[in-house]
């Protein structure tokens, strides 16, 4: 695995024409934990040294608006799975979006990279043949069966209650299967901790798709059976079907969708959750449903949804039809009256988020007279400009959830409230890869040092 970064521009070819060679001689093998165990000492080994060598170098500085302005920017983690560039967007592995959608396999007569792939890539470094993701798809829709006890708390569960409380409460009871909590009450030496979270991990992803469609149909429909799984069938395809849908198009889509949102480095707010609460070796199940809870928010994943709330007052006031001149003066409004235009701006990003990009592609070729999407391209025109005349914005581009609801609701799932389950979903698949690697390579429980406003204070001055 290719994980190490250089600054020049030769040297960034080097690099990427270096781990598409390796890339190419991946293990044929198609068992993945047997594929990461061959690759896990090595890696070991190799972060091993670089600490040895590099363990007192400073890598960057903490300022005091960082300290209070939620620690932006301060370099603290270590996140193998994605990293994300400011002006690229993000990278899965060194991948970026539109090379993951050129490289990573497909299903039969699609066009879409599947998740499956994606999560090989995570989890490995290596972009996977055909045979290794057809057999991960096998194996996640053999483990996906829940427990009665799950079943039953769901089918239990007031449809009043929020989808992700509902999904949050699902999985955090899933952790009587942890196969890790189990070793670790029996003592398992610590060398073995990545195995039993590769196993818990393996089967909470298996399972989520069941959990979210359940919550799905009880929810908003019927409350009728979600079906069997078909285990020649994808994950996405599987998933799909569960919630009623059966539309070719609509599953290119989910197979996209749950593949952008799988990643995004490691300092977003559910990837750092999971991260913190398994430093304290608590389980996936557990871990995963913090970082849910985190997820539910409105300034992480909620944020579609309100896109949406958004638009609808859009097209309540100015119509589907509006002019340039109409458009900027909601706009206007919107921001006069202290809101932000949402899914416009990032915390990291400084240009528009590929994640956006693909998904637009993707309209363009399947929904281009959809009167939502052209009364999104046309926000996509006004907004920017609008926002770069402000002054205070840093970055006037969108980012993925001006558009993913769009989508959504051309296919039918209209549902809202339940579009953060399907970033749930999604967002296991790189949360669940990374917290793997964290026990394969030791990392010990998240510490950092706090000080109280008169602390730092007496420390500038005595500086």
């Amino acid at each position: 695995m290719a994980l190490f970064r250089v600054s020049t521009t030769k040297g960034l070819e080097l690099q990427k024409a270096l781990s598409q060679i390796c890339r190419q001689f991946s293990d044929a093998s198609t068992d993945l934990k047997a594929v990461m165990a061959a690759k896990i000492p090595k890696e070991q080994e190799r972060v091993k040294n670089f600490r040895k060598t590099h363990g007192n170098t400073k890598v960057g500085e903490v300022t005091v608006d960082m300290m209070y302005g939620g620690m932006r920017g301060i370099k603290g983690l270590v996140c193998e799975t994605s990293v994300l560039d400011a002006d690229e967007g993000i990278r899965f592995r060194g991948l970026s979006i539109p090379e993951c959608q050129k490289l990573l396999p497909k299903a039969p007569g699609g066009a879409e990279p599947l998740p499956e792939g994606l999560f090989w890539l995570l989890m490995t470094g290596d972009v996977p043949t055909d045979a290794q993701v057809k057999q991960l798809s096998k194996q996640w829709a053999e483990r996906a069966d829940l427990p009665a006890h799950v079943v039953t708390l769901l089918n239990n569960m007031p449809n009043t209650v929020h989808p992700m409380s509902q999904f949050s409460a699902a999985v955090t009871t899933l952790n009587s299967e942890s196969k890790f909590a189990k070793a670790y009450a029996s003592g398992v030496h610590k060398s073995k901790y990545w195995e039993y979270v590769y196993e818990d991990s393996m089967d909470l992803i298996a399972k989520l798709p069941v959990i979210a469609a359940t919550i799905y149909r009880n929810t908003f429909k019927d409350g009728s059976g979600i079906g069997a799984i078909d285990t020649s069938k994808d994950w996405s395809c599987n998933f799909t079907h569960m919630l009623g849908y059966d539309d070719p198009q609509f599953i290119e889509l989910m197979r996209l969708y749950l593949t952008i949102h799988s990643d995004h480095e490691g300092g977003n707010v559910s990837a750092h959750t999971v991260h913190l609460v398994g430093s304290a070796l608590s389980d996936p199940y557990l871990s995963f449903a913090a970082g849910l809870n985190g997820l539910a928010g409105p300034l992480h994943g909620l944020a579609n949804q309100e896109v949406l709330v958004w638009l609808q007052k859009l097209r309540q006031q100015v119509g589907d039809k509006a002019t340039e001149e109409q458009l900027k003066e909601f706009i206007w409004k919107t921001l006069k009256s202290g809101q932000v235009v949402p899914g416009y701006g990032h915390a990291v990003l400084r240009k528009t988020d590929p994640r956006y990009t693909c998904q637009r592609e993707f309209a363009l070729k399947h929904l281009p007279n959809d009167p939502l999407f052209q009364l999104v391209s046309n926000v996509y025109k006004v907004v920017p400009p609008i926002l770069l005349e402000l002054g205070k914005v840093k970055n006037p581009w969108p980012n993925v959830d001006a558009h993913s609801g769009v989508l959504l609701q051309y296919y039918g799932l209209s549902e809202m409230n339940y579009y953060t389950v399907l970033f749930g979903v999604s967002r296991a698949l790189g949360v669940l890869a990374s917290m793997v690697w964290d026990r394969a390579l030791g990392l010990p429980i998240e510490r950092p040092k706090s000080l109280s406003t008169d602390g730092l204070m007496k420390a500038l001055k005595a500086a």
